[in-house]
């Protein structure tokens, strides 16, 4: 087990009592420690805060230092082939020697040769992601000694997951950014929280501030997944345009995609809406008509509507194509105001979490005074 909170090197936060705040902080910090103590076993770090997998920005330096300051990296494989994971997994231990995982995506067509890289580098923990997996594919990486963690959208297919050998699960609800479900965090965490307790269980999706993290923790929630957050983070290698987007985002500006015909559909994408999202309503609308005219087979109409986005988030992410690009975010872009270190969001997050712990154990002291206070007729209790 590692140490908690009492151990992350979190930098000064400005100027702070010594003696009795250290003494009130290491027992709210133990009390939160509590909560998570089994997602920080399960992942082997001192905060049960995982980075949310995204594509061309969790690379090995925010990956590292999510795990530095406490929490657990995970890197984005993407579309990567073994050998670019092998070279991404080797640079991110260059730069962390603590615990980090590597999201895999189900349907990749080496989805095996890519777990066997991740086996190879004694990778501790791997997330499937994108489906249900394989038998198969879970059991190699259980034979590695890895950690399965695996996504599930519904109770049921979270049970279907732990019968399978799976060691945690992920909830996602669909105010996350990138691929979404249909359903809300807050109702996914209701219907599955309570009933799901064979196995860890992180809660995903619209997770901005440590108040809303400290409620799925005592949910029953073994700890969280934050994306969207670490997007502007001084480590993120995103360009600065897309980092600006971000931070001049409000929540109601991360929108889904929009399907104009059920018969050709699209993959519901949470993403910052700009010019590209407009022309895609457009480009499909054409595409629709031109296969009502018949100039185009269903499967070519569906093939040319998926591909407009082809390459669009590395255009955005890398290049700083806001115009052009896919700007892929969580509704919890609207706490994203600023850059930050990872050092400090983190903090950020425990400290608020711990205010919350904070004023909670004021409200039942002063509870208990006026309680004792009755009992003595109005006297203090000490008189």
């Amino acid at each position: 087990m590692t140490e908690g909170i009492a151990a992350t090197d979190f930098p000064g936060g400005g100027a702070r009592p010594a003696g009795k705040w250290d003494t009130k902080r290491e027992c709210l910090g133990a009390e939160l420690d509590r909560l998570w103590a089994r997602g920080r076993a399960v992942l082997g770090c001192d905060l049960a805060i995982m980075g949310g997998a995204m594509t061309w920005v969790s690379e090995r330096n925010l990956v590292a230092a999510i795990s530095n300051a406490g929490g657990f990296g995970v890197i984005a494989s993407g579309s990567m082939s073994p050998d670019l994971l092998s070279a991404e997994i080797c640079a991110t231990k260059a730069l962390t020697g603590r615990a980090f995982g590597v999201n895999l995506i189900t349907l990749h067509p080496q989805l095996l040769d890519l777990i066997d890289v991740c086996a190879d580098h004694r990778v501790g923990h791997v997330v499937l992601a994108g489906g249900l997996p394989s038998g198969a594919a879970v059991s190699r990486i259980k034979q590695s000694g890895a950690r399965v963690f695996c996504f599930a959208p519904a109770l049921g297919f979270a049970r279907k997951l732990i019968r399978m050998g799976v060691d945690a699960i992920v909830i996602e609800g669909c105010e996350a950014g990138g691929h979404i479900g249909p359903v809300s965090t807050g109702v996914l965490a209701q219907e599955i929280l309570p009933q799901l307790t064979d196995v860890p269980v992180f809660v995903a999706g619209g997770i901005g501030r440590g108040e809303a993290m400290l409620a799925y923790l005592e949910m029953g929630a073994s700890g969280v997944q934050l994306g969207t957050r670490f997007v502007c983070a001084h480590e993120s290698i995103a360009h600065p345009r897309f980092k600006q987007a971000f931070i001049r985002a409000a929540a109601r500006d991360a929108v889904t995609s929009v399907q104009l015909d059920p018969r050709f559909p699209v993959i519901p994408v949470r993403a910052l809406a700009n010019p590209a999202t407009q022309r895609f309503v457009a480009v499909q609308r054409r595409v629709i008509d031109r296969w009502a005219r018949g100039e185009l087979s269903q499967k070519e109409a569906q093939l040319e509507i998926e591909h407009f986005w082809a390459g669009a988030l590395r255009r955005a992410v890398i290049d700083g194509d806001i115009e052009a690009g896919s700007l892929m975010a969580g509704q919890s872009v609207g706490f994203v105001t600023r850059g930050q270190s990872t050092t400090e969001i983190l903090e950020e997050l425990v400290s608020q979490a711990l205010a919350v712990l904070a004023a909670r154990n004021e409200r039942a002291c002063d509870r208990s005074l006026l309680f004792r206070k009755a009992l003595s007729g109005g006297q203090d209790a000490g008189e």
